[in-house]
């Protein structure tokens, strides 16, 4: 097993690579002049080399990205070109909001997903299925900024349980975090829901055909160890693959949660960095992103040798 991790790993190594040559490149190639940004309409084409000569835009490109490469290997980001802060404490305020609405939608997706997958599979064909597979269409076609506000206008406007927007550190207390974190998490968690209970259902309809829970079934087994011991086990492989992705997507992609209930996360951040055009904060973020999405996939590979003994060996 150690062995297989290790080939992940390495794998992992020129991924990064790639994206981040492909990430340099492609803001370095688009239209558009980030000394024009900064300068203003007025800028007089003087101002205009001074600002490219500082921020080393007329050096080759092959010079611009190894200095840039030397610099991420040493931990340093950049600065932004906007705000002229270092990205690094850009981000590190906001990796907690984007980071805990990640971690509490894809906690509540599997608490109530995979049960629900299990016993659409159980009573397959029955109106408990069909309620599941319905609650999965709602789930994919309804959009999520309507889900936040219908949650926002029944919870926090109607009803008064919890605040409209904000975020809270849970540095705060935990009872100002939990409040701001409950809308936005069950917001999110609505689409995921739908999305791991089909795929549990699927792939627990593919196990509940096999000899073997057959043979568990035979031998006395109540039913409830066939479904976790036997089936859910078996099934589990494309499901914790479908969790990871979601996770990754979580936590890089609530651009419009983070917009609907004022969160400051690195969504919002990446957003405007785009939109300004700040070439290092968006080298950052989708570097950022990109760790992210390998790292839970090295998580993911490694939950596959523990369900399923044949990758291990």
């Amino acid at each position: 097993m150690l062995g297989y991790l290790l080939r992940r790993i390495l794998a992992a190594i020129p991924v990064m690579g790639v994206v981040a040559l492909f990430v340099f490149l492609l803001l370095r190639l688009t239209p558009g002049d980030p000394a024009a940004i900064l300068a203003g309409d007025n800028a007089t084409p003087e101002q205009l080399d001074r600002i490219r000569a500082s921020l080393g835009l007329n050096e080759p490109i092959y010079i611009q990205f190894y200095t840039w490469i030397v610099k991420l290997l040493h931990g340093d980001l950049g600065v932004s070109l906007i705000s002229n802060k270092p990205i690094l404490e850009m981000i590190g305020p906001r990796l907690e909001p984007s980071i805990s609405v990640a971690l509490a939608a894809i906690i509540l997706s599997i608490v109530v997903a995979v049960p629900l997958g299990v016993i659409a599979a159980w009573k397959h064909g029955t109106w408990i299925d069909r309620f599941v597979m319905g609650l999965s269409v709602v789930g994919f076609s309804v959009p999520v900024f309507v889900i936040g506000y219908v949650l926002i206008q029944v919870f926090a406007i109607d009803l008064r349980w919890v605040p409209v927007q904000g975020f809270k550190s849970i540095s705060a207390g935990f009872g100002p975090f939990f409040q701001r974190l409950i809308l936005p998490t069950c917001t999110l968690s609505f689409i995921y829901v739908a999305l791991i209970a089909r795929m549990t259902r699927a792939s627990m309809l593919d196990v509940l055909g096999e000899d073997y829970v057959r043979t568990a079934r035979a031998k006395g087994i109540g039913e409830a160890g066939v479904l976790l011991r036997h089936a859910l086990r078996n099934a589990a492989v494309p499901v914790i693959t479908v969790i990871g992705s979601g996770f990754a997507l979580l936590i890089s992609g609530v651009v419009v949660t983070e917009s609907v209930f004022n969160l400051p996360g690195i969504g919002r951040l990446t957003v405007d960095a785009v939109l300004a055009r700040d070439y290092p904060v968006i080298q950052a973020m989708i570097l950022l992103t990109s760790g992210i999405y390998v790292a839970v996939n090295l998580l993911i590979d490694l939950a596959y040798t523990l369900l399923d003994p044949r990758i291990r060996y």
